[in-house]
Formats: structure tokens, C-alpha cells, sequence
């Protein structure tokens, strides 16, 4: 055998280090449930810092930069912010639809008895913020703004429960999360109905001539990925032209994935160990090639005893978590923080709004309608879970961080008024994460029942 050379022992080196020392802990941190919540932090306060540095004239510019896309058939010209807001921000979408079907499907919400207690207190923690909201707005400028308080960032959520360990138990996370999927389904249907411009009729037709050219693709059996991204691509250009918020084309393609895989375990079974033959005598014969090829016929196999909407959630969840919300964040959480900012805020009925909502709303909204719901016998506390871990899940409902940015930037054009909602989502975020992380940290658990002797 020829020796290799010093430069490709060398890469070879470099690999083995790679893989054994940098990648565990790389991959250890992004499979922790508080990663995508310190890396979404760091970009929110990247972004605070830059908007208030000597630098802020560059921060601006750089979300304000216009970019055009002119394909003859259609021509979209956008700032830097607007495209991460309404092409980037339907990648999120699209995974927050995926993760809503498979709940329904396969998940918490598949069963009613179990899903009834966390739909009935997401429900109460988005109506009575909204109201609270409206109260202190009602007739003002920023009344349409009423949908900030009412999301609840779960990015956030949970990565303040997976700081708290062992000391929650495990049916308060199960809760939360489920809380927290029930309340971006109520949240893109609030932007869909409420937060759509002028529609275009047209656009809406050719959109839903889309949806159904991939539902037949998928009757058809068409399992290539270029197709379908080819007409996720063209309904998103739809949906945009149609006026309704161009994300709402993430939503419907997460929902038109399919959920059951092409092969079950028997076929894949009956069919690999065919290949596994094969195989063998091929490895047998020192046929390379031709094992080669068969190794990726078994890949290409097992690919397909998996479901395209596990595979993809699996795939773009990252994504979503580590780039498309931290750059999310750092295109919307910049606000120039000066004296006569900070007082317009602390004066803004818009800010108050916020505030409250997020804040008492939440709180107030989850547990009434958590309590509400079990006195009328419709659900039952999960086992483990008191009222005051409920209420410790009520503040963290607060932290209305993504979502609420998402809305302000829908509901108004006024920077006064934007820079006043980002103010209160800021501030309202950080003291419900805070005073949630203690409040459950501090309080007792609840005694398990005691079996009779």
C-alpha cells in the first residue's frame, strides 16, 4: 500500500479531532431544551446593543436595505427586515404547523381528555390579554395592536423550565408545551383573519390551485423534494401577492405534509433482508461497486420508513431554532433606547397594554380557565401538578417574546407606536421569565396522594 502523504495524514488528524473533540459538545448544546432560548437572547441583546451603540446609523441601514426580486412574472421588492419577516420567519411557521400536526395526530392533542386542560387555559391566557390590552388602547391609536399580548414565546418557556431541573415535574413541561403549540395555532389564525391586508382575489386562486396540484402530487405518489419545493416556492409568491401575510404559506405547506410513512416496518423488513443477501454476496465476491450501490439502496429504504413530517421537523427544527429566530430577533428587537424613547414609553397606553397583558393577562387568563375548566369537571390537574405550579406556568405564559415582535411589526407602521410595543414585550418578557423562574424554584411541591392502608 502507498503511504499517504503528511498533508493527508495531516486532514485526517484534523477530522478525527473535529469529530472527537469539537462536535460532542456542539451537539450536545443544541439538543439542550435552553440553547435555542440563549441563542434567541444573545441575538436580542446583540441587537439592543448595536441599536444603541455608536454604530446605530449601520444597524438601521442594514435592516433597511431594499432588496428586489423581479422574475417577469412577478417582481417583490422588500427591506432587509420585511424579507426576514415574511420569507425567512415562514420557515418557522412552517415548523411550528408541523409540530401542531403531529400533536394532533400523534401527540397530546390527539387524545381530548389530555388535551382538554392546556387548550382551555391557552384559550383563557389569549383572550383575556387581549382584552386587557384593548381596555387601556380602546379608541387610540395603537387599538389594533390588540394580538401582541396574546402569544406566548415557548423557546423561552421552556428553557426556563429545563433550568429548573428536577425541582418541576415533568407533567407541568408536558402542560406548557402543549399550551404553547395550542397558542401559535391561535396566533396564526389571528394573523391570517385579522392582520391581512386588502386581498387579491386572483392570488388567492392561484394559490389555492397550488394546494391542490400538490395534494394530487402527493395522491400520485410523487415523493421528490424538488417538486414540492418548487410549489411551496411559487404558493409563497401567491400567498404574498394575494395580501394575506406571505408565512400563512409555511403554515399550509406544514399541514399538507404527510404524516405516515411510504413503507411499514414489514415491507422495510421484507425488503432489507433481500438486499442484506445481496449484499453480503457481493462483499463476499469483493464487488465494491455493486455494494456500494447497495448500501444506498438500504439507505434510500430506511429513509422511507420514516414519516416526511418527522423527517423534516427533525431536520429543519435546528434551523429554525438557531438561525432563522436569533436572525428574527436581531432584525426586530433593535430599539434606540433614549431618554425621550423611554418616556414616551412609560407614558403609552400601547406599552401599559402590553404590560399588563402579558403579565396579569396571562397569568390571570391560564389559571381562571385551567380552574374553570376543572370545576366543570371538563379536565382534571395533570398528576404532580398543583394550582401554584399551574400559576409559576401562567407567569412563564408571559414571555411573549417571538410571536409578539411577529404581531407588533402586522399591526402597526408608526415607529412610535412599534417602538413603544417592543419596549413593553422586552420588559414584560424579561420580569415573567424572572419572576416565573422563582415563584416555581420557591415553591413547595405538591404532596402525592397517600394510598389507603
Amino acid at each position: 500500500m502507498r503511504p499517504r502523504s503528511r498533508g493527508a495524514r495531516l486532514i485526517t488528524a484534523q477530522r478525527a479531532y473535529v469529530s472527537r473533540v469539537l462536535l460532542p459538545p456542539v451537539q450536545e448544546f443544541i439538543s439542550r431544551e435552553t440553547s435555542g432560548g440563549i441563542v434567541l437572547l444573545a441575538a436580542a441583546v446583540a441587537a439592543l446593543i448595536w441599536a444603541n451603540s455608536p454604530w446605530d446609523n449601520q444597524y438601521f441601514d442594514l435592516w433597511g436595505s431594499v432588496m428586489t426580486i423581479d422574475a417577469g412574472i412577478f417582481r417583490i421588492s422588500e427591506d432587509l427586515q420585511h424579507w426576514v419577516n415574511d420569507a425567512l420567519m415562514a420557515v418557522f411557521f412552517f415548523v411550528v404547523a408541523l409540530e401542531i400536526k403531529r400533536e394532533v395526530l400523534h401527540g397530546e392533542l390527539a387524545d381530548p381528555r389530555l388535551a382538554a386542560l392546556p387548550m382551555a387555559a391557552a384559550l383563557g391566557g389569549m383572550a383575556v390579554p387581549a382584552l386587557l390590552y384593548a381596555a387601556f388602547t380602546a379608541g387610540g391609536d395603537g387599538a389594533r395592536g390588540w394580538g401582541i399580548p396574546m402569544a406566548t414565546d415557548i423557546a423561552f418557556a421552556l428553557g426556563v423550565l429545563a433550568l429548573l431541573g428536577n425541582r418541576i415535574p415533568s407533567q407541568l413541561r408536558l402542560f406548557l408545551l402543549t399550551l404553547a403549540i395550542v397558542d401559535d395555532l391561535g396566533a396564526i389564525l389571528v394573523i391570517a383573519l385579522f392582520y391581512t391586508n386588502d386581498l387579491a382575489v386572483g392570488s388567492l386562486g392561484i394559490a389555492a390551485l397550488l394546494v391542490l396540484a400538490m395534494l394530487l402530487m402527493q395522491r400520485l405518489g410523487i415523493r421528490g423534494f424538488a417538486p414540492y419545493a418548487l410549489a411551496g416556492g411559487a404558493l409563497w409568491v401567491a400567498v404574498f401577492e394575494s395580501g394575506v401575510h406571505a408565512t400563512i404559506a409555511g403554515v399550509v405547506l406544514g399541514l399538507l405534509t404527510p404524516s405516515t410513512p411510504r413503507l411499514s416496518a414489514r415491507t422495510f423488513f421484507e425488503s432489507a433482508r433481500g438486499l442484506l443477501g445481496d449484499f453480503r454476496r457481493a462483499f463476499r465476491g469483493r464487488d465494491a461497486e455493486q455494494a456500494e450501490l447497495l448500501a444506498e439502496e438500504m439507505e434510500d429504504l430506511s429513509r422511507e420508513t420514516e414519516a416526511p413530517l418527522e423527517r423534516l421537523e427533525r431536520v429543519l427544527h435546528p434551523w429554525s431554532s438557531y438561525v432563522v429566530l436569533p436572525v428574527f430577533a436581531l432584525a426586530n428587537a433593535g430599539i434606540s433606547l433614549s431618554g425621550d424613547t423611554i418616556r414616551d414609553a412609560a407614558s403609552s397606553s400601547v406599552t401599559f397594554g402590553v404590560v399588563v397583558g402579558l403579565l396579569a393577562g396571562k397569568l390571570a387568563g391560564i389559571l381562571g380557565a385551567a380552574w374553570l375548566a376543572v370545576r366543570l369537571k371538563i379536565a382534571a390537574l395533570p398528576a404532580g401538578v398543583g394550582w401554584l405550579q399551574l400559576a409559576g406556568a401562567g407567569l412563564l405564559g408571559g414571555i411573549g417574546f417571538t410571536v409578539s415582535l411577529f404581531i407588533t411589526g402586522l399591526a402597526f407602521d408608526d415607529a412610535r407606536l412599534t417602538a413603544d410595543a417592543k419596549i413593553g414585550i422586552l420588559a414584560a418578557s424579561v420580569t415573567a421569565g424572572l419572576a416565573g423562574y422563582w415563584f416555581l424554584r420557591l415553591v413547595p411541591q405538591p404532596t402525592p396522594p397517600q394510598e389507603s392502608p
